[in-house]
């Protein structure tokens, strides 16, 4: 038989968690928390229950323990990893190995390269002004030609892209799309990509015209494609910029400019730089989209930008041309704070002035509006405004000369060898010495010039209203 301590039988208080003897009805430890009757332990499983209570209380003690440090630790290395994602390269550094360059004699994309320097390489024949050929449409030509082996590619406001024999101007096929083709098509490992005001980026076989997939967008396509590491890279009147694979038309990401995102990406330093009709500018991460330099305009930038070294170059609808460090971070919340931090500078006079923005470097007026996209070649850029063509030294920040033409220019000049060549609104294109800015020749066509020339092999290649296609030797 037990012992009486063995035997003897008690209570637990729902409170405190301490013992009373059965019976006991208010506990005596914690001064008048009911106990319930129906439930009562032996001694040994008393002792059980107090060794587990006591092992709960440390784990409890130690939980705690772990929370105050863990979770203060936790936060802050989010935080450092928020930081390091968003404002630094330790994380996702951009792989500055992805650039691209039209092989000699060829003008495979618009403004010949990824960097959009919009320069053939120096030797070769330059054109004197006679024709070579030309090749009707029916509909006006915005979009601006492509050269890639011996083939000249194009789109027209007739639904179709075209590609022609360069030596003699001789159809070789068409596609027709469900819309105007007023983006300029990119030769790329043997595919032609283009958009159309359909809706759709179309990937082409280069030689037969067939088709190897489509990739639908809501709205217009407007923006030339950037291909570079099996990447297409466009805008969309969307809204989106897109980055999608080359070879499946599948989409990798994409990024919401705020609005239509006609202007069309560069690609430098594995970096895409790209304008937006929302007063900012935008250079994104080309692995991943990540955003890493939004640049506040106030005007909308529709033009497209050009890439030399780290510096990008691009002209607003103002009249205005800015350069930016094309390596530069948006700091956290920049645009939301620094009206807020004039304001104080404005108010109280030992607040500090706000630093500039982030990536400025230097601005400089052209004139009223109605640009062009600008292009390079050494330390001059060359870039339409208004009714004139102009050449800006990158040196002193001035305007080295400039060329006017009977209407506006909005064609983006092209650049080779010591002849800077642009359409203007008038109908004429222009070749104008690199140097001095004296008129080589011009020739005349049917209809205003807005497409954009391109060069190769001692041919100057662009559309008109007229909807005809020149070849100019």
């Amino acid at each position: 038989m037990g012992s009486a301590s063995e035997t003897e039988r008690w209570v637990i208080c729902p409170v405190c968690h301490k013992s009373n003897p059965a019976g006991t009805r208010f506990c005596q430890h914690c001064w008048g928390a009911v106990i319930p009757q129906d439930i009562a332990v032996t001694t040994e499983e008393l002792r059980e229950l107090t060794r587990r209570r006591e092992a709960y209380l440390k784990r409890k003690k130690r939980i705690k323990l772990a929370s105050a440090v863990g979770l203060p630790l936790l936060a802050v290395l989010a935080i450092v990893y928020l930081i390091l994602y968003n404002f630094t390269d330790t994380i996702f550094k951009p792989p500055e190995e992805i650039n691209s360059n039209s092989p000699p004699g060829e003008w495979t994309m618009f403004r010949h390269d990824l960097a959009h320097s919009g320069s053939a390489e120096p030797g070769g024949p330059l054109p004197q002004g006679v024709l070579k050929w030309v090749f009707s449409t029916g509909a006006p030509i915005h979009s601006s030609p492509a050269v890639a082996n011996g083939v000249v590619y194009f789109g027209s406001q007739d639904y179709k892209l075209y590609a022609l024999d360069a030596e003699s101007g001789a159809k070789r096929w068409e596609y027709k799309t469900g819309s105007w083709v007023e983006s300029s098509p990119t030769i790329a490992s043997g595919i032609v990509y283009f958009g159309s005001n359909d809706g759709q980026l179309y990937a082409l076989d280069a030689r037969s015209g067939e088709k190897l997939w489509d990739f639908k967008t809501r709205y217009p396509v407007r923006s030339s494609a950037a291909v570079a590491n099996g990447v297409v890279y466009f805008g969309s009147d969307d809204y989106y910029l897109y980055a999608v694979d080359a070879k499946e038309g599948v989409e990798l990401w994409r990024y919401d400019t705020r609005s239509p995102a006609s202007s069309s990406p560069a690609v430098a330093n594995g970096i895409v730089y790209t304008g937006g009709g929302s007063g900012f500018s935008y250079a994104l991460n080309c692995l991943n989209g990540q955003r890493r330099l939004r640049f506040k305009t106030h005007y909308a930038v529709f033009s497209s930008p050009v890439v030399s070294g780290t510096t990008v170059y691009f002209v607003l609808d103002n009249g205005f041309l800015y350069a930016v460090d094309g390596m530069a971070r948006t700091w956290l919340q920049e645009h939301e704070f620094r009206p807020v931090w004039a304001q104080l500078w404005a108010m109280l006079p030992w607040i500090p002035p706000p630093p500039v923005q982030s990536g400025f470097l230097w601005s400089l007026r052209l004139g009223a509006g109605e640009t062009s996209s600008p292009v390079l070649a050494g330390d001059t850029l060359y870039v339409g405004c208004d009714s004139k063509l102009l050449a800006v030294d990158l040196v002193n920040h001035k305007v080295r000369w400039e060329f006017k033409t009977g209407g506006t220019v909005r064609s983006t000049p092209a650049v080779s060898g010591s002849a800077v060549f642009v359409g203007s609104e008038d109908g004429r294109l222009y070749a104008v010495d690199a140097t001095s800015g004296t008129k080589l020749w011009d020739f005349p066509t049917g209809g205003k010039i807005t497409s954009s020339p391109a060069v190769a092999n001692g041919v100057v290649y662009v559309g008109s209203h007229d909807g005809k296609l020149y070849a100019i030797e």
